[in-house]
């Protein structure tokens, strides 16, 4: 079983969300989207100031399996993204919940993260994706 933070929230797309002490929210993706997709060699980023709506895709990474939309978890604006992924995309692999984060987004309304899946939520949805 990948791990699973438990104090972060999920979505079906595999996408990770923390909540930061300003209100805003850091997305990245999962390690056990990471490790399906192998060794990352390119990420396109939003760029800061791009507004999205929820479920919209607002990024891209590609390994050496596939290319993968990645979703906006909710609807709000780019307020940050990771640079680091630019010229280090495999990041993502070392460790999708810290150095491999893709961007910040000041989330629209707040509220809406609590509609987002729980960890034991998630961790349901990949157990069931892998039967």
């Amino acid at each position: 079983m990948s791990n699973i933070p438990p104090e972060l929230k999920y979505t079906a797309s595999h996408e990770w969300i923390r909540t930061e002490e300003d209100g805003s929210l850091t997305v990245g993706i999962t390690e056990h989207a990471q490790g399906l997709l192998g060794d990352m060699v390119f990420v396109e980023l939003p760029d800061i100031g791009d507004e999205f709506e929820a479920e919209q895709d607002c990024a891209v990474v590609e390994s050496v399996k596939a290319a993968s939309d990645i979703y906006c978890p909710i609807e709000g604006e780019i307020i940050a993204v990771n640079e680091d992924l630019e010229d280090s995309p495999e990041l993502i692999n070392v460790n999708s919940y810290h150095e491999g984060w893709l961007f910040r987004i000041q989330p629209l309304k707040a509220e809406h993260v609590d509609n987002l899946m729980s960890a034991d939520d998630y961790a349901e949805l990949v157990e069931s994706e892998a039967h």
